[in-house]
């Protein structure tokens, strides 16, 4: 009680940390911010009270860190549509260094921290892994004492949860905020207006020269909601600022008057479509209208906080990149480029060639995707229906680039078109990379082969003109969320060898090398990964009803549903073991469980057939007799961060088959090898680089080559041939034809086997045959306790050069020009 009472009284009650003055913080915001008593208190008013009690820790760090970035420093400026956060609770208890105090304050109350953690919502802030790689940026920034700020949306509904029925995927309204968010402070005095449609005009300034202005048809307000985001035990917090879309006037009280109930609230309803929902389904001319909107609304209002915060300190705008690096994360923020220039234009009246010295000196770009159907392009009367303005402006970007395109390479008339921003083929399209490209001072790859494959292919003619644009930085995951958070006992293991420092220099894992051949740590390595699969095993059967083996190789794939990243090709594997397993039941083939999870886009059909062929295997499988003790295949709903923290430190094997030169990079084959699953794949996106890192001994390679997929298309693939030469692949999609895993149903997967036997667009055919024999061996040497120990520890071991901490230095280095506070 004396110590309970010295605490008390010498610390304060909103920044100390000991566990007394927490336990009386998370009482007094019980009382005066939840307004409830604990013996009414449920367990969201709990979790509500001691995250408000972590926040005001983090808003103490955070405004001494606005007080050191107040002076004359430059601020990384991240723009993304996307920044899929994680629930917050634990991740902030883990930076703060205060995890063990938080645990000791609940338990006064008799409350358990995990209880409370399990709590927390998933914040529906992104899809996959280009927001989830924000977010470990942002980790990293404020970790490494680099000024950022964080811009995107603050969407009020997420990427949708995933329920399964009848083996299908089904989309449910992802309501994130209905039960509050205490991480967020909402900051109704910072506030921009944002148009769209309407029209442009000439007109006469003071001086008498023309110019050009927009009068938009639409206006609506864009508010700021921040969120703390902290560094690891460094009390350096930055922000990310997210906008939420607010009518100008949200009541009409002259419709009101006279009876239109409606008319007197459509405003607000309209200008809050903008923010609702994340992606919307853009399939139909209206949800295409509204993404563009969005990508619009989110940069407008971020570049005008910016010019805000500059002006604050500074005299004039023509410094701007003095005081700003921003980042363009993909395609989704390159409207940035000529909304830059329409407020240095229109707005600031610079004349146009400061303004694009500004613009480009301002921007770097870095692109996501090999695919040529994922670069983003806008149809031409879309655009100019939505951005009239910015539409002027990219035609004189346009016309100036091409002249400098044709001074350079004159007669080449391909070479302008192939380079413009403006597709003329057909129908017309803003080409949103090319725009991102000839806008922005650098653009970066996000893996070795990747960037190498942009300058082959999709941005080669970019290549040719600045190749001093170009470079990579391969994609870094933070080690505080994906292991110490997600990963607690290989955590303490890890440090009683090599102490704690590895967490913010992950290269030191390496010191593991020397307990590779160590028994007595090949147990508590085995015991660790035991547990975590218990707990996995456990959590499957209470969302799914399969009771799994523990025991058991746990083979896991999770990740978008997409065909280029082929968990069709696994789910043949899985027949193909199944048959042999009928055929042979006396077979001695190690035991193993399949782990599917991810989402697929509303509008994928081939994708969301590809789920419910999953569930329809494991339907079969995980029911007959044969085989269930050997095979067990499970399709794990509604896949996030949240549950991504209970999978990966499950995994024995890690599925990264994607068709290689298709992947930019990847993040989950870092998060899964960082917590000791050995990985099977191709040469594609970061593969490559994890195979050198960790020896080819220690990675089960298979499949062709980027250069071989190329070679094999261009000389005029024929999947069939492999379907007849190969006879366990034959056997297996016979099978799935004949009806057998969709209850005589032989019409369910006909597109999907028709397309694998017609075109294989992603090559499944013609990698069986090394898969399925990599998988053998991988089974086998799962049966060799001591040498599977060895690789995992040495994977885990070798993994320093995939942190988000290396990936930001490269930023600050090569492309920002920022250094830390």
């Amino acid at each position: 009680m004396k110590k309970k009472q010295r605490s008390l009284e010498q610390e304060n009650l909103r920044t100390g940390t000991s566990p007394e003055v927490l336990a009386q913080a998370l009482l007094d915001n019980l009382y005066y911010v939840q307004g409830r008593p604990p013996a009414l208190a449920t367990k969201n008013d709990w979790y509500m009270a001691l995250a408000y009690t972590v926040r005001d820790r983090l808003l103490h760090n955070w405004l001494q860190t606005l007080k050191t970035i107040a002076t004359d420093v430059k601020v990384v400026s991240y723009l993304s549509a996307e920044f899929l956060l994680g629930p917050q609770l634990g991740n902030n208890l883990i930076n703060l260094g205060i995890w063990d105090q938080v645990k000791e304050a609940a338990a006064q109350h008799g409350l358990k921290l995990e209880d409370l953690l399990e709590q927390e919502g998933e914040p529906g802030l992104g899809n996959g892994g280009l927001g989830r790689l924000a977010a470990c940026y942002l980790d990293s920034l404020a970790t490494l004492e680099v000024p950022a700020i964080g811009y995107g949306i603050r969407y009020e509904f997420g990427i949708f949860d995933q329920e399964i029925r009848d083996g299908w995927q089904v989309e449910i309204t992802d309501k994130w905020l209905e039960l509050g968010n205490p991480w967020e402070i909402c900051r109704p005095e910072i506030v921009y207006r944002v148009g769209w449609k309407g029209f442009t005009e000439s007109y006469a300034d003071a001086g008498g020269h023309q110019r050009r202005r927009w009068v938009p048809g639409r206006v609506v307000k864009g508010e700021a909601y921040d969120y703390p985001v902290p560094g690891y035990r460094n009390r350096v917090t930055n922000l990310l600022r997210l906008w939420a879309a607010e009518a100008v006037e949200s009541f009409d009280l002259a419709d009101f008057n006279v009876g239109d109930y409606y008319g007197a609230v459509q405003e607000k309803v309209l200008s809050e479509t903008v923010s609702k929902v994340l992606y919307p389904n853009d399939e139909p001319e209206v949800g295409k209208r509204l993404r563009l909107a969005q990508q619009h609304f989110f940069v407008s209002c971020s570049l005008q906080d910016m010019m805000r915060i500059h002006l604050l300190t500074q005299k004039s705008l023509e410094n701007f990149y003095e005081t700003f690096a921003v980042q363009l994360n993909d395609t989704h923020p390159a409207i940035a480029v000529p909304e830059m220039m329409r407020l240095l234009v229109d707005e600031h009246i610079f004349p146009w060639e400061q303004a694009w010295e500004i613009t480009r000196n301002t921007f770097a770009y870095t692109n996501h995707t090999l695919l040529s159907e994922a670069l983003e392009t806008w149809p031409l009367p879309l655009f100019a229906e939505v951005l009239p303005r910015h539409l002027e402006i990219i035609y004189e970007i346009n016309r100036r680039f091409l002249d400098e395109v044709r001074r350079r390479y004159p007669r080449e008339e391909d070479r302008a078109g192939r380079l413009s921003l403006i597709d003329e083929r057909g129908d017309k399209y803003v080409r949103m990379a090319h725009l991102a490209c000839v806008g922005s001072h650098a653009v970066n790859g996000v893996a070795a082969l990747h960037t190498e494959l942009l300058k082959q292919t999709v941005l080669q003619d970019f290549y040719d003109l600045w190749p001093e644009k170009f470079l990579n930085v391969t994609n870094g995951v933070t080690p505080r969320r994906f292991l110490a958070l997600s990963n607690p006992g290989l955590s303490r293991l890890i440090s009683s060898k090599i102490g704690e420092t590895w967490l913010t220099q992950l290269e030191e894992l390496r010191r593991l090398e020397e307990f590779a051949e160590d028994p007595e740590f090949h147990r508590d390595w085995r015991q660790v990964k035991l547990e975590n699969k218990k707990t996995l095993a456990s959590l499957i059967h209470e969302r799914t009803g399969i009771p799994v083996n523990p025991e058991s190789l746990f083979d896991i794939q999770v990740k978008r549903i997409h065909e280029y990243k082929r968990q069709h090709l696994n789910v043949l594997h899985i027949i193909t073991l199944f048959n042999r397993l009928k055929q042979h039941p006396e077979q001695d083939i190690t035991p193993r469980t399949f782990i599917f999870g991810g989402k697929a886009a509303p509008g994928y059909f081939m994708a969301k057939l590809i789920i419910k062929l999953i569930n329809s295997v494991a339907e079969v499988v995980n029911n007959d007799p044969d085989v269930k003790d050997r095979l067990q295949v499970v399709f794990f709903p509604d896949f996030n961060v949240k549950n991504g923290q209970l999978v990966y430190p499950a995994a024995d094997l890690s599925e990264q088959i994607s068709t290689a030169g298709k992947e930019a990079s990847g993040t989950g084959n870092m998060k899964f090898a960082m917590n000791g699953a050995l990985t099977i794949g191709t040469l594609d996106g970061a593969n490559v680089e994890i195979r050198e890192e960790v020896g080819p001994e220690n990675f089960f390679l298979f499949g062709h080559t980027a250069e071989e997929v190329r070679s094999l298309k261009a000389g005029g693939y024929a999947p069939h041939h492999y379907y007849h030469d190969q006879p366990e692949l034959k056997k297996a999609l016979d099978l799935i034809s004949s009806g057998f895993f969709s209850h005589g149903d032989r019409s369910l997967f006909t597109p999907l086997v028709h397309s694998l036997l017609c075109r294989d667009e992603y090559l499944l055919l013609a990698d069986y045959r090394s898969y399925v024999d990599r998988q053998e061996e991988a089974g086998y040497i799962f049966k060799d306790e001591k040498r599977w120990t060895r690789m995992s520890i040495l994977n885990a071991a070798r993994m320093g050069k995939f942190s988000s901490d290396r990936a930001i230095r490269e930023y600050c280095g090569q492309i920002w020009g920022v250094k830390p506070l």
